[in-house]
């Protein structure tokens, strides 16, 4: 099974992947670090920890995702 996130950390998650692309790596440390300075003061630690995890999931998905694409895509052969 997997992981259950509050609606929160969901939100909270999307509005930094959304406002941030460039930034939000499959780094688990580097996200916690953005989501530290995007939310600075606003949330605690353990929530900032939860978004970054999210982040993190959600990056290496999608990358996942555009992995298989590229798999599935057939390859034109050309005749000479």
């Amino acid at each position: 099974m997997g992981k259950i996130r509050t609606r929160k950390v969901k939100v909270l998650a999307a509005e930094i992947l959304e406002n941030y692309p460039d930034k939000v790596k499959p780094d688990f440390q580097s996200n916690k670090l953005l989501a530290k300075e995007v939310l600075a003061g606003t949330v605690s630690q353990r929530l900032i920890n939860n978004v970054a995890g999210y982040l993190t999931a959600l990056v290496k998905r999608r990358l996942k995702e555009s992995e298989e694409k590229k798999a599935e895509e057939p390859v034109e052969e050309v005749n000479a």
